[in-house]
């Protein structure tokens, strides 16, 4: 099947879609020895003979997983920093497999990052239909009344941008600060401060302690590994336990 030479580019893991287009406007991507520049050009992975800068695409992938538990101080960025500040790619080189972030943390908030080959899972993870929880503890100021706690498990409205649901839980107070256990099935950017700041208790501390059944056990921080084959049997079962198919399935039942 043809698809878009940038997309077989970037699901090989070989570049970011947006560098694979800059890769065939400049010339170093030929298809079947012929050089390829017009972006939108198609081939089909399976058949066409695929080059970039003379090297042959591979045809299939060794899928690779890795749990980075991340510090703060440091950006969720594949590219360099201008500024030159820390990226989270110095921390993960343990594989010569070009790997990428699923989704982000911010600058400062620390805690589980899952880095993959596999663009499909990586992106089916991210998107709130499959409903893969993240987990977050959170310190903010002040302590939240039930009724605040109320708003957030409803969801919010900020302008015109809509919050789903959150599951909230007081974990302990601290002197005039509190932390807060928060779960949530999408990870808008700079999700958890937005809605904390809008109920009037800002976030102080952000860390997240689970993605998708991933934890931080065993990991100090800034160390990152492998995941074992039974943790990536889990996260592709939490996007299968949700596709069209399965839940046609579970009605019949």
């Amino acid at each position: 099947m043809e698809i878009r030479l940038q997309k077989i580019i970037a699901d090989a893991g070989l570049a970011s879609r947006r560098e694979a287009e800059r890769w065939i406007k400049d010339g170093k991507v030929k298809v079947n020895n012929e050089v390829v520049t017009q972006l939108g050009s198609l081939a089909d992975p399976s058949e066409d003979h695929i080059r970039i800068l003379g090297k042959l695409i591979p045809k299939k992938q060794k899928e690779v997983y890795v749990i980075l538990n991340k510090p703060t101080g440091c950006l969720t960025t594949m590219e360099q920093d201008k500024h030159g500040r820390t990226t989270v790619m110095e921390y993960v080189r343990v594989t010569k497999v070009r790997i990428f972030p699923v989704g982000r943390l911010d600058y400062n908030t620390q805690g589980v990052l899952l880095f993959t080959n596999n663009g499909v899972l990586g992106k089916k993870l991210l998107l709130p239909k499959y409903k893969v929880e993240r987990t977050y503890k959170v310190k903010v100021s002040g302590m939240p009344n039930e009724k605040t706690l109320k708003r957030l498990k409803r969801g919010v409205h900020i302008g015109s941008e809509k919050f789903k649901s959150i599951d909230v839980k007081i974990q302990k107070s601290s002197g005039k600060n509190c932390f807060l256990i928060m779960t949530l099935t999408e990870g808008k950017n700079r999700h958890i401060k937005k809605v904390c700041e809008h109920i009037g208790h800002p976030v102080i501390k952000l860390q997240r302690t689970h993605f998708g059944g991933l934890n931080l056990t065993g990991l100090p921080l800034g160390a990152c590994r492998f995941l074992q084959p039974k943790e990536v049997r889990l996260l592709k079962k939490l996007v299968e336990a949700q596709s069209p198919i399965s839940r046609q399935n579970r009605k019949k039942i």
